[in-house]
C-alpha cells in the first residue's frame, strides 16, 4: 500500500476526556487518523509506539506536564522530527514562551475555532 494514501496520524495528549473525544471526532472527520493519551507518560509511550505525524499536547497534565513531555519528545532521536503543537487553556505570554523553550512547534489556545486548529495541523504537516 502506498504511503501517500495513508491518513496522517495525530497523537492527542490531554487529560480531559471531552477534549480528547471532540478533537478525535474533528480530526477523523477531516481525514486524519488519531491516537489518544490521557497523561504525559502514556503520551510518550504512544509517541514511541505509534510514530504519529504530529502531536497535539496539553500543558496541564497529571504527573508529567506538557512542557516536560515536549522536551522528552524533542530529545528522543526517533521522535524529535515530529511537530508538537501545545493546545492549552492557559493564555499567558509566559506559557507561550515556556512552550517554545521546551521545543514546541506551535501554540494554540483551546478556545480557538476548529478551523484555526485544523489550519495549524495542516501547516505543521506541510499540507495545503
Amino acid at each position: 500500500m502506498s504511503q501517500a494514501s495513508e491518513p496522517k496520524k495525530i497523537l492527542i495528549i490531554d487529560d480531559n476526556a471531552a477534549v480528547r473525544s471532540t478533537l478525535e471526532a474533528l480530526f477523523k472527520e477531516s481525514g486524519y487518523s488519531t491516537v489518544t493519551a490521557e497523561n504525559g507518560l502514556d503520551g510518550l509511550y504512544k509517541a514511541k509506539q505509534e510514530s504519529p505525524d504530529i502531536v497535539l499536547l496539553d500543558i496541564m497534565l497529571p504527573g508529567m506536564d506538557g512542557y516536560r513531555v515536549c522536551r522528552m519528545i524533542k530529545m528522543d532521536q526517533n521522535l524529535k522530527r515530529i511537530p508538537v503543537v501545545m493546545l492549552t487553556s492557559r493564555m499567558g505570554e509566559e506559557d507561550r514562551e515556556k512552550a517554545f523553550e521546551s521545543g514546541a512547534d506551535g501554540f494554540l489556545i483551546k478556545a480557538t475555532r476548529v478551523e484555526i486548529i485544523l489550519q495549524e495541523i495542516r501547516d505543521k504537516l506541510g499540507q495545503k
